[in-house]
Parts: C-alpha cells; sequence; structure tokens
C-alpha cells in the first residue's frame, strides 16, 4: 500500500458535480493498493498515518499527530500512485491491485481510520472520476508505503 499525506485546512471530492466528502483541518489521504497487500498492512498503515507527528506544537515544531490535534482525515482511493514509467512514456498500473481487492483494503483502511480516530472518515467514491480540491498546509506532503 501507499499512501499519498497531504496537511490540510481543508478538502473536497466532488463526483459529478456533487459533493460526496469535505474536510476540515486533517490531512487528506491518497491511497494505493497493490496486488501484495493485506488486511495487516492496511491496518499497520492506518496506525501509522494518525500516529505521525506532522502537526505543529506551540513552538512551531512538528510535534503533533492527528490524533493529538484532533484533526479530521478524509481518503481518497488512488490507483496511480501505483504507475510505473521506467519503459516508454504510457504508465503501466501492473502493480496496483485490480478493483475487488483494492476497493475491499480501501474500505477496511477507512474503517481501522475510524477505530483510531473515534468518528467517522470521509471519503471519495471509490472507482469514480473525482474532482479533488484542497488547500495544503504547509505545505506538508509526506509519501508512505508498506
Amino acid at each position: 500500500m501507499k499512501v499519498l499525506i497531504q496537511r490540510v485546512s481543508s478538502a473536497f471530492v466532488a463526483v459529478e458535480g456533487n459533493s460526496v466528502a469535505e474536510s476540515n483541518s486533517g490531512i487528506l489521504i491518497f491511497l494505493g493498493v497493490s496486488e501484495t497487500d493485506t488486511p495487516k498492512e492496511a491496518a499497520w498503515l492506518a496506525s501509522k498515518v494518525v500516529n505521525m507527528r506532522i502537526f505543529n506544537d506551540e513552538k512551531g515544531k512538528m510535534n503533533l499527530s492527528l490524533l493529538d490535534v484532533g484533526g479530521e482525515a478524509l481518503v481518497v482511493s488512488q490507483f496511480t500512485l501505483y504507475a510505473d514509467v521506467r519503459k516508454g512514456n504510457r504508465p503501466s498500473y501492473i502493480q496496483a491491485a485490480r478493483p475487488e481487492k483494492a476497493k475491499s483494503l480501501y474500505e477496511l483502511f477507512v474503517v481501522e481510520l475510524e477505530k483510531l480516530l473515534g468518528k467517522t472518515v470521509p471519503k471519495g467514491v471509490f472507482g469514480a472520476d473525482m474532482k479533488v480540491s484542497l488547500t495544503n498546509d504547509g505545505p506538508v506532503t509526506i509519501l508512505l508505503e508498506t
């Protein structure tokens, strides 16, 4: 699994012009799932994400986690995180999981986040053509993978 995390002051997801998810101060998570990923990795990654210290403390040092600041998380599926362009110019997505497996692990990742945060986590629509808007805070952008 790969996640691209962006610290945001706001984020918004629309499908066909309709709002499907939004979040205030916290993080926007783009999640990619590979064919070799397992539920164990989804749980580990969710824990890593909510405990990662990427928010500023009173001294302006990144020393606080999403849990510490009571921030929100918004999750968007993003198979293109597994793009491979080492050969030619057209990306290959052969490492990305098939939709059935990817959706299952995407949903599990969201459930794990909800357990850890103690609140509902808004999410995009799996497999849809989404329009994502965000206000990056910092900017802070981090790529993690299992």
